[in-house]
C-alpha cells in the first residue's frame, strides 16, 4: 500500500507486521530462539558476507525484534532501526558506531545522569571526549565543535531539567559542521516529537520508558533518518573497507541504510548488548497503545502542574506545558499533541520537606523510572544525579530542591489528593 501515507495510530498497530502466513496468526509470533538454520552452505556464506539479507543469529537479528525495529522507524519517520537491550545501550551503539580514540562530541549539559557519566566518565577511557554546552541557545553547540567533532549530542525533553532545545536551530549547526544530530526523544515519545523531521539525524530511545509504557521490559533503540552524507570526508569507517566485516563499504553498499547496518555488524555484534526477543515482542505491545497513553498522560501532567502551580506549599514548578514556562513556545512548535508527562517542582521547606513529601505519598512510586503507566517520584539530585558533583547538577538543571514526577494514568482526582495530602505532611 505504497501509495498511502498511514496515521500514527495505524503505524503504531500494523506497521513491520502482517498475518502469519503459515498460521495465520494475527497477534506478532515470538521466534525464541538463538540461531536460524542454513539453506545451504552458500546460503551461509551469502549471508556473513552481507550479500543476502537474513538471519543468523539473535545478537544480530531476529524476526520478532525486526518487526520492532521497522514499527520504530515508521513511528519516528526513519529509514532503518537497530534495537538493544537498555536506553544506555542505544546511546553507546549510537556513538561507537562512529567516535572512536581522539574523537570529539558537543552534547547538552542537561541530561540524564547515566547518559553524563557515559559522556564525562567512560567515553574518555575510549579516548573520546565531550564538551558540554547550555543547550538553550545553539550558538553555545557551534562555539564548541572542533574539528575533530564527529556529534552533536541533545534530548529533546531534558531528564530531569524537563527543557526544550530548538532542534531545527541546534540541527542546522550539526550540518554546518557536517556532523551528524544525534537526539534522545526518550521523553517526548515519537507520538509527541519526530526529531527527523525537524532537523536531527539519529534518534535514540530507552524504549524501556514510555515505549513499553508499563515499567517491565527493558529496551532501547537507533534510528537513523537515512539522509546523512557519510561520505562528506569525515567518517572514514563509514566509506573505508571494514577491517570488521569483511572489507565492506558500509555507505556504499547500503546507502541510506549504511549507518544502521555498520551498527548493528560492527557494534551490536561485537560488543553484544542485544535485545531479547521477548522483550522486543513486549514492547510491541507497548507500541500498541502509545497514542492513547500519551494522551492521558499529557492531559493529567497539566491538571497536575496547574494544581501545584496554585499550592502554598510549592515554590516552583516546571512544566513546558504551561503558559508563563521558557519553554513554552519550542514545546508548542515541536510538541503539538501535548508536551509529556514529566514535570518537576520545588517543595517550600527544602530537602527535608522533600523527604517528608516522598514519604508521604500512597500509591505514587517512589523509584528510578519515567515513562510508567503509574505515577512515579524522585528527588534525583540525592539519586539519578547523584555522581555529579554540585556545581555539575545544577549546569544539569538540578537544584537541590527539586522534585520530579512522571505522571501515570490514574484518575487524575487522585493522582492530586495523594499529592495534596503529602504536601500537608511535608
Amino acid at each position: 500500500m505504497a501509495d498511502r501515507e498511514f496515521g500514527f495510530e495505524t503505524l503504531a498497530l500494523h506497521a513491520g507486521q502482517i498475518p502469519d502466513r503459515e498460521t495465520g496468526a494475527r497477534a506478532a509470533p515470538i521466534y525464541q530462539t538463538t540461531s536460524f538454520v542454513f539453506d545451504s552452505a552458500d546460503h551461509a556464506a551469502s549471508l556473513f558476507n552481507l550479500q543476502t539479507f537474513g538471519n543468523v543469529y539473535t545478537r544480530l537479528s531476529n524476526p520478532t525484534t525486526a518487526m520492532f525495529e521497522q514499527r520504530m522507524s515508521a513511528l519516528e519517520g526513519g529509514r532503518a532501526a537497530v534495537a538493544t537491550a537498555s536506553g544506555q545501550a542505544a546511546e553507546m551503539v549510537a556513538l561507537l558506531n562512529i567516535c572512536q580514540a581522539g574523537d570529539h562530541i558537543v552534547s547538552s549539559s542537561k541530561l540524564y545522569g547515566g547518559t553524563h557519566t557515559m559522556f564525562a566518565v567512560n567515553f574518555p577511557k575510549l579516548g573520546i571526549e565531550t564538551t558540554f554546552v547550555d543547550p538553550d541557545d545553539a550558538e553555545n553547540f557551534r562555539r564548541a565543535i572542533r574539528p575533530n567533532t564527529k556529534a552533536v549530542f541533545s534530548e529533546t525533553l531534558g531528564n530531569p531539567a524537563i527543557n526544550m532545545v530548538d532542534i531545527a536551530a541546534v540541527g542546522a549547526v550539526a550540518r554546518e559542521a557536517g556532523v551528524p544530530f544525534v537526539v534522545d526523544n526518550t521523553a517526548a515519545s515519537p507520538y509527541l516529537c519526530q526529531p527527523l523531521r525537524h532537523g536531527a539525524d539519529i534518534v535514540v530511545h530507552s524504549a524501556t520508558k514510555f515505549i513499553g509504557g508499563h515499567g517491565t521490559t527493558m529496551g532501547g533503540v537507533v534510528v537513523e533518518s537515512g539522509t546523512f552524507p557519510w561520505d562528506n570526508g569525515k567518517f572514514a569507517s563509514m566509506t573505508e573497507p571494514s577491517a570488521g566485516y569483511h572489507g565492506v563499504r558500509f555507505f556504499e553498499t547500503f546507502g541510506d541504510f549504511g549507518y544502521t547496518m555498520k551498527a548493528r555488524m560492527e557494534i551490536l555484534r561485537v560488543f553484544g548488548p542485544a535485545i531479547s526477543p521477548f522483550n522486543a515482542w513486549l514492547l510491541l505491545q507497548g507500541l500498541e497503545t502509545l497514542p492513547v497513553r500519551m494522551e492521558r498522560h499529557c492531559a493529567n501532567t497539566m491538571g497536575v502542574a496547574q494544581f501545584l502551580g496554585g499550592h502554598p506549599k510549592v515554590a516552583w514548578v516546571n512544566y513546558p506545558g504551561l503558559e508563563d514556562n521558557k519553554y513554552h513556545a519550542l514545546t508548542k512548535r515541536y510538541m503539538p499533541r501535548g508536551a509529556g508527562a514529566l514535570l518537576s517542582f520545588g517543595i517550600r521547606g527544602g530537602y527535608e520537606a522533600g523527604v517528608k513529601f516522598i514519604e508521604g505519598l500512597q500509591f505514587v512510586s517512589h523509584l528510578a523510572n519515567i515513562g510508567d503507566a503509574k505515577s512515579l517520584v524522585i528527588h534525583p539530585a540525592s539519586t539519578t544525579h547523584r555522581q555529579l558533583s554540585e556545581a555539575d547538577q545544577v549546569k544539569a538543571g538540578i537544584p537541590p530542591d527539586m522534585v520530579r514526577l512522571s505522571i501515570g494514568l490514574e484518575t487524575l482526582d487522585d493522582i492530586l489528593w495523594d499529592l495534596d495530602q503529602a504536601l500537608s505532611r511535608a
